[in-house]
Formats: C-alpha cells, structure tokens, sequence
C-alpha cells in the first residue's frame, strides 16, 4: 500500500503544479489590473508590475469613476442586462432541457443535435441579421434586445448541460408525482428543479461571466448613453489622444467584482456540476 501511495504521489504532484500554474497565469491579468489601479498613472508605466507603496498609491482613478455620475448607470444597467439573461437562459434552458430529457418524442435525438450547434457556432456569426431583426423590431438602443440576445446565446449550452443531469434523475419520483396528481409544470419546479441544483450553478456561472464581459453587442446594438453597459462604458475613458488609465483600470477593477461575487456564492455547487458532469 505505501509503494502504490508513493508511486501515485509524481502523478498528483505533477498535476497540482499544472494547476497551480493555470491558476497564476489566469489570475495574474487581473491582479495586476487590480493592483496598478491604485497606482499613480507615472507608476503604472515605471512599475507595472510593482506592488503599490506609499510612493505611488494614488486612488485618483476610483475618484474620477465614482465621481462619473454615468458610470453608476452603466453598472445598473449591466446587472439588469445580466441577471435577466442568466434568469431567461435557466428558466427556458431547464424547460427545453427538461422536454428533451423526459419526453420521447421522433425528433427527439435530432433536436437535441440542432439545440447543440450552437455551441459550435458563435453567436457573432449572425451579428448582420441580429442588427436587422433588431432594427425592424423597433429594439435598438434598449436593454429588452441585449437579454434576448444573450437569452439566445446561452441556450445552446444550458440546455446541453441540464439535459444530461436531468436524464441521471430517478424516474420514480416524478412518477409519484405523477400518481400524487401533480402536473407536469409542478413536477418541474418542485421536484427536477431542486435536484439539478448544481448544474443550475454551473449554467449561471458559464453564462453570466461572457455577458457581463461583453462589448461587442452594446456596442452594435444598445451604444446610447442611456443603454450603456459598464465594459462599453469604461470606453468613455479611452480617448483618441490621451487616456486617462487611472480610470480605465479602476473601472475594469470594479467590473471584476460581480463576477468575483457569483463565484464565492456558487462556486461549492459549480465544482460539485462539474465534477458530476465530468463523472457521469
């Protein structure tokens, strides 16, 4: 038993180490983001990659973002773009990923293969079309045509994880349900729901972060002043002549920090989808 341990330790040495370096080379953009953003703008060019110190730490970047009265919108407005992408992308995503899974239907393989390309293919792809549908639905320069969008985009993926978890669920509890008197729609949301937790998490979390990242479509179809989500808003900080990079980091600073927030709250239950995944 200690000679197969021993033998088992390079592996899992080797493995750690290769994690670890993944995990200092993700971090590392933005740590040193975060930390050059409380840097004087001289500092932030001599050092770049020097800790803050009493002779460069300068905050005239947080300042002038939070002394940008737009800046607080653009915020607002990409938590509402956010939270009813990702609400839209697992309500409809568990309901086709539920229909998929439970019923039997002739197309039922195919449409989930359909369901599955986009994956593959990336939204972008249709910007042209997205722009004109948009245009003709009087849509433009609303935050409605950024949610439908996105709604659009996490389908494929949402609907591709829930629909493997929900095939793993017992059938004899939604069967008694069913002999209870339960309706379909009361199965889903009392019984399939709760017990598909974890992908949930998994599903928000692979969703939320590309939305709330994104520039390419605020910037193509919501790039009003009033519409503005807080990436293309830290824009207003880029100038053609000079940039204020104080502000343009303490923004992107402040744009990590939602992201940094899902992760702690769901990070037990996105291990636990997709550990469950790779298991199954």
């Amino acid at each position: 038993m200690p000679a197969l341990r021993r033998s088992e330790l390079g592996p899992r040495i080797a493995a750690h180490a290769i994690l670890i370096a993944y995990t200092v080379v993700a971090l590392f953009p933005g740590l040193l983001i975060a930390l050059n953003s409380l840097k004087s703008r001289r500092a932030i060019f001599a050092e770049p990659l020097a800790l803050p110190h009493p002779g460069t730490i300068d905050v005239i970047g947080y300042t002038t973002v939070l002394a940008q009265g737009d800046f607080a919108a653009y915020f607002v407005n990409s938590l509402i773009v956010t939270i009813g992408s990702v609400v839209g992308v697992l309500l409809f995503g568990a309901m086709a990923a539920f229909a998929l899974s439970e019923y039997r239907f002739r197309l039922n393989t195919l449409t989930g293969l359909y369901l599955s390309l986009g994956i593959m293919i990336p939204i972008r792809i249709g910007t042209v079309g997205i722009l004109e549908l948009m245009v003709k639905l009087d849509l433009v320069n609303t935050l409605l045509a950024l949610v439908l969008v996105y709604i659009a985009q996490g389908l494929p993926l949402a609907i591709f994880i829930l629909s493997e978890f929900m095939r793993t669920l017992s059938d004899d509890l939604k069967n008694a349900g069913r002999i209870d008197g339960l309706g379909e729609f009361t199965i889903f949301f009392r019984l399939v729901l709760p017990l598909v937790r974890p992908a949930l998490a998994t599903v928000a979390v692979f969703t939320m972060i590309p939305i709330w990242n994104d520039l390419w479509f605020p910037l193509i179809l919501a790039p009003a002043e009033r519409t503005k989500t807080v990436t293309l808003g830290a824009q207003v900080f880029i100038g053609q002549f000079v940039t204020n990079w104080n502000a343009v980091l303490a923004a992107l600073t402040l744009a990590i920090v939602p992201v940094l927030v899902l992760y702690l709250l769901f990070s037990k239950n996105l291990i636990r989808g997709i550990t469950a995944g790779a298991v199954k």
